[in-house]
């Protein structure tokens, strides 16, 4: 039995009764990583329960670095990055196994006069997704499938190595392989055990079709649980592994010589009115999609190029988009077709489109948003579905691709006007200004191909 979520009741009873200690009061910044501050639990109680922290809105604004980045509208130098308050979510109250005597809560952003909704965090930006299918009388619910590959090598021992010539924990590839991945169980298990028994319900492990790569099936639900669950799992994930003497990497394409690591996404709608599933055929015609799957399924297609910054938000997200590499390289939908980059799977409420484009490395509230965006905006335009592709998605010549850099990504971003319509300017600008700037570093910096190729024969 998986553990669950506590209440704040509960959560006071054990802080009183010394059994928890420390609470993390955490959210997500910008490249999806879980930020925030441990707080003691005598303060959590006196202080943040009824209050929040205050943080420094930079925290949204940053590069991977913690730098802070000029350009943003939200927070700068010049407005002098002042507080914003971080307001517990009592749904997200969880025991964390693996750190003694801890337990987190996830937040809210909000400004700390006013106590409006900060719209460029990221929870705010799924939650103002969901928002929107609400108001067209569903609920979207969401799974993924996130990839990491798994190192002999603690992570000091990788930055000491410069993170070349790194040892995978197999030294085969182990797709589906028992025997291969029960030598490493005692990292994975103990990753699948703690989760579960965090309230994060797991599903299954499996190796992957890559040198010691993994995968951790969490089960599906509403999306916001669903980037929570996310949020959490990857962080479990390292710090888990760190306490073994070892390093997981949620990197989309670490080798080139390795299969990329994927976050797909599959996504569903149901409808609010009967708790029913939008995508389920009918009993009658069980062979064709309803028409909202077919329209939503033709707003994905519509708004994946323009999209695709929140799906591959890195210049090595885009590494990863290698022809007969499991990533895929063609905007297409079939059936059961892992060469495209959607795929309709499962049969009666179970029906749901696979989004294979993200990789491991997104922020998942902004993958699931672009997801429930692009779908929601297909159904509101009605738009009408292309045939499915049948075939290899690899060798098609008729249809359309993936971009090949970030670069090429940013610009279809910055000029799409359904992104704008979708998400509004203010989120439009702040995602756009974060991934110019990821753009930037990447063209100011000299690479170890550079150096190997000119260093002596230019």
């Amino acid at each position: 039995m998986a553990g669950r979520t506590l209440t704040r009741q509960e959560l006071t009873s054990l802080i009183e009764k010394g059994e928890i200690d420390t609470v993390i009061v955490g959210f997500p910044d910008l490249q999806g990583r879980l930020v925030g501050k441990r707080v003691t639990g005598w303060f959590f109680l006196e202080d943040v329960a009824d209050h929040g922290t205050e943080n420094c809105n930079y925290l949204i604004a940053t590069d991977m670095d913690d730098n802070p980045v000029p350009g943003y509208r939200f927070a700068s130098y010049d407005q002098g990055y002042g507080d914003m308050v971080a307001m517990p979510d009592w749904k997200t109250v969880r025991i964390l196994p693996w750190i003694p005597k801890t337990a987190l809560v996830l937040c809210d952003l909000s400004e700390p006069g006013t106590k409006e909704s900060i719209s460029v965090s990221p929870r705010q930006v799924l939650r103002d997704q969901v928002d929107a299918a609400h108001a067209l009388g569903f609920e979207p619910r969401l799974g993924s499938e996130i990839e990491f590959y798994l190192f002999h090598d603690s992570y000091r021992e990788a930055h000491a190595k410069n993170y070349l010539g790194l040892s995978p924990h197999s030294p085969w590839m182990e797709d589906y392989q028992i025997v291969q991945t029960t030598m490493d169980e005692y990292v994975i298990g103990d990753i699948r055990r703690n989760l579960d028994a965090a309230g994060i319900p797991i599903e299954c492990s499996k190796g992957e079709a890559g040198r010691g790569q993994h995968e951790v099936n969490l089960r599906y639900t509403e999306a916001v649980e669903m980037a929570d669950r996310n949020l959490i799992y990857k962080s479990a994930a390292k710090e888990i592994a760190a306490k073994h003497g070892r390093a997981v990497s949620f990197m989309a394409k670490y080798n080139m010589n390795e299969t990329g690591s994927s976050c797909h996404v599959h996504s569903s709608l149901w409808n609010l009115a009967d708790n029913s599933a939008a995508f389920a055929p009918s009993p009658k015609d069980s062979h064709h999609m309803p028409k909202v799957f077919e329209q939503y399924l033709a707003g994905l297609l519509a708004t994946a190029r323009d999209f695709c910054l929140l799906w591959a938000p890195t210049v090595n997200s885009y590494r990863r988009f290698q022809p007969g590499s499991w990533a895929p390289t063609a905007i297409a939908w079939g059936g059961d077709n892992r060469t495209l980059g959607y795929r309709v799977v499962g049969h009666g409420a179970g029906s749901r489109v696979e989004c294979r484009i993200p990789g491991s490395d997104a922020n998942s509230y902004f993958a699931f948003a672009g997801t429930i965006a692009g779908g929601l905006y297909g159904i509101r335009h009605e738009l009408e579905l292309e045939p499915a592709f049948v075939g290899n998605g690899y060798e098609a010549t008729n249809v359309t691709r993936i971009p090949n850099s970030l670069g090429e990504a940013i610009g279809y971003w910055e000029n799409s006007a359904i992104a704008k319509e979708c998400f509004g300017d203010a989120v439009h600008h702040h995602i756009g200004n974060m991934a110019r700037a990821e753009w930037a570093a990447f063209g100011s910096a000299v690479t170890d191909w550079e150096l190997t190729r000119y260093f002596e024969r230019s």
